[in-house]
């Protein structure tokens, strides 16, 4: 390990540690954990995302961490793990923790936590087709120009919700994924300013 990635690594798990992410009381809605990976190339950290396939029953064609539901036993880092391996064929060997986010919910009954984590580069990933039409990659600080971020007012169930939307390249990043991306940007303080938007 270079001492350049030694001293991003440990400034991440710094700032992922404290405050302590927030954890929601149990409830009915069923256990989750997503990955986000990290690396860094050309002296900025990227992220790794998916696009969902348009067969699967939720959440169809939305860009997303790779993740899923727990299975029976499993810890958020293990069902991370696992559906990343699943999803883009990147095996748990490869992933370093780093730490976790907040806890979110999603309107299709899902308690997620997601779990960060640093990847080599380059990285090889194989897409489950079944699963996953395309995986890429966005470096983080495309996330925090004023430019392409928008809060959106979306009807949803009959319920208003107030919606942030990222408009990176050619894909809009929303939903959880975008919730995910916000609460990163305020751990590393590369968020938005809210008064810009305005």
């Amino acid at each position: 390990m270079t001492e350049a990635s030694h001293t991003w690594i440990h400034e991440l798990r710094e700032r992922l540690a404290s405050p302590l992410p927030k954890r929601l009381a149990p409830g009915e809605q069923r256990q989750a954990a997503v990955l986000v990976p990290l690396y860094v190339d050309a002296g900025e950290i990227w992220t790794i995302l998916t696009k969902r396939s348009d067969e699967l029953p939720t959440h169809k064609g939305q860009v997303a961490f790779p993740g899923g539901a727990h299975e029976s036993g499993e810890d958020a880092w293990q069902t991370a793990l696992r559906e990343t391996e699943e999803e883009i064929g990147v095996p748990a060997e490869k992933v370093l923790k780093l730490g976790q986010l907040d806890e979110a919910s999603t309107p299709s009954g899902f308690q997620i936590i997601p779990c960060v984590g640093a990847v080599p580069y380059p990285l090889e990933t194989t897409a489950n087709l079944d699963e996953i039409s395309e995986v890429f990659s966005i470096p983080l600080l495309a996330f925090a120009a004023t430019k392409v971020v928008e809060d959106r007012t979306v009807r949803i169930d009959g319920v208003d919700r107030l919606l942030r939307v990222y408009h990176v390249g050619r894909h809009q990043v929303w939903g959880l994924t975008a919730n995910i991306v916000g609460n990163l940007l305020r751990r590393l303080d590369l968020e938005v300013d809210q008064e810009l938007l305005s």
